[in-house]
């Protein structure tokens, strides 16, 4: 088996993933659509691309890895604390957040002509954000420290759980059953895998370290490695798929010790075997079949973005933050990426329209691309649309005018008193003495600090001035003192 041409061209992808990548950095675009559009230029359908595969069964072995380790490391990160000390406000945001986009997105697949099933692939398709791009824009963004940024989390967290057990009803509903009893068995049997996994990743972590003693690196990577296929294919056999056959384990073992040395070795494989999961799915897209979907991708774009700015704002309420929270948690829940290629392709193989592949790959495209764009801006959008900015501008010359104005009257109402006569008591050092015949007490303002002479001798226009300066200096400086502070702080 000569295998020369296909390896150069497997290397010649990844090169030209490389260069592109590049690019897509440049402007804060994630890697997903990257490798996806690199294997769509690749694929037969284009024609474009001046290189072709040999052949190609292996590489969906390689792609089925990706997807297997894409999933354990989604439930290597799991993080079980976060959730089960906060499962009641986390189940309520995050519930929120997924059924809004669900039950719309469920009754877009009947809009649009297809079936039930196709219904409920779509409406999983469009109601799950990708937790690895959120992730990663939240650390490329710098907003760890962000107030919503625990609330985003949160929602991926609940996000996970419900991904889990939404692909295990859907690889049931797919499986072609039609009886009612073995749809039953099938779903029991795969809830009871989820519950007695969960178990032993909330209650056996210790248990499971036992089996990582040791401090042989390749050892250690195989262990986990062959852990992470061997659950994979279990998952398949049980009927919950590959998938969540690797979440669950990736669950187990984010409960040891080990958690973080086994994700420093699981992330690069991760990596590498996932860009093959996202190129292979590039190279099954047919670009022909692109305009009879082009206008169920729009409406289910603008759609998407019309409800995550309504749960965005939801949850914010929810969670007591004010409305620019709400505005970056709607941006950066906008992205979409592994799950629905996912769903894709598990509608695929059970022989569902074949308009939902090309659909889910044009979609996350853009979605993908779309979603990064309103993260990086969705500070500047919210500027917009509230129009901080304005009031902030406003508020700062506001304070400055205010500040001048004081200024201002002191001097003033220093200068005017320099200019009161001295037969009356005034200017400079004319304080005046408690005793001393004929000499009345020097009068000071308690506020201001202003000498302004002679109580008795002071003249009545000069009185009246210098009184109606304090009074504007006193009002000015208790409006700037009693302001009422933005609820947003």
């Amino acid at each position: 088996m000569h295998l020369g041409p296909d390896l150069l061209v497997l290397g010649v992808l990844f090169v030209i993933a490389y260069v592109l990548g590049r690019l897509g950095k440049s402007i804060g675009l994630p890697a997903i659509p990257i490798y996806m559009v690199v294997g769509l230029l690749a694929s037969p359908y284009f024609g474009w691309f001046p290189i072709n595969f040999v052949h190609g069964d292996y590489i969906e072995l390689i792609a089925v890895f990706g997807l297997i380790l894409l999933l354990f490391n989604l439930g290597l990160e799991f993080d079980q604390d976060e959730f089960f000390s906060n499962a009641g406000k986390l189940i309520i945001s995050g519930g929120s957040y997924i059924a809004i986009n669900m039950v719309v997105g469920f009754a877009f697949g009947f809009l649009v002509g297809w079936g039930t099933r196709e219904a409920l692939v779509i409406a999983g398709i469009t109601a799950t954000s990708s937790s690895a791009i959120v992730t990663k824009l939240l650390i490329e963004l710098n907003r760890l420290a962000n107030r919503e940024t625990p609330m985003i989390l949160g929602v991926t967290v609940v996000e996970d759980v419900f991904i889990a057990i939404y692909l295990a009803i859907v690889s049931v509903v797919l499986s072609g059953e039609t009886e009612i009893w073995p749809v039953v068995g099938k779903l029991v049997i795969s809830f009871v895998f989820l519950i007695v996994m969960f178990a032993v990743a909330r209650w056996g972590g210790r248990v499971v370290s036992r089996l990582f003693r040791t401090k042989d690196d390749e050892l250690f990577t195989i262990l986990f490695f062959g852990l992470a296929i061997m659950f994979g294919g279990l998952g398949e056999i049980l009927g919950v798929t590959d998938a969540i056959g690797a979440f669950l384990i990736g669950l187990v073992l984010g409960a040891t010790r080990y958690r973080n040395r086994i994700e420093q070795i699981a992330i690069p494989l991760r990596d590498v075997f996932g860009a093959f999961f996202f190129l292979n799915f590039g190279l099954g897209l047919d670009p022909t079949k692109f305009p009879e979907v082009i206008l169920p991708v729009v409406i289910a774009v603008v759609m998407t973005m019309v409800l995550n700015i309504i749960a965005g704002q939801f949850v914010a309420w929810l969670n007591g933050l004010g409305p620019q929270a709400g505005i970056n948690t709607a941006a950066i829940l906008q992205n979409r990426g592994e799950f629905a290629l996912i769903l894709a392709t598990l509608a695929l193989a059970a022989g569902l329209d074949s308009r939902i592949q090309p659909f889910a790959g044009l979609y996350v495209l853009i979605m993908a691309i779309m979603g990064p764009i309103l993260a990086v801006n969705s500070e500047k959008i919210g500027a917009v649309v509230l129009r901080t900015k304005k009031k902030q501008a406003v508020a700062k010359a506001r304070s400055a005018e205010a500040a001048e104005a004081i200024a201002l009257m002191e001097g003033e109402s220093r200068g005017e008193l320099d200019e009161i006569p001295a037969a009356y008591g005034g200017g400079p050092g004319a304080t005046g003495s408690a005793g001393g015949a004929g000499v009345a007490a020097s009068v000071v303002d308690a506020d201001t600090g202003l000498d302004l002479g002679d109580e008795d001798d002071l003249a009545e226009p000069d009185r009246a001035n210098v009184d109606r300066l304090i009074e504007q200096a006193m009002q000015q400086s208790d409006e700037q003192n009693h302001r009422a502070r933005d609820s947003e702080y």
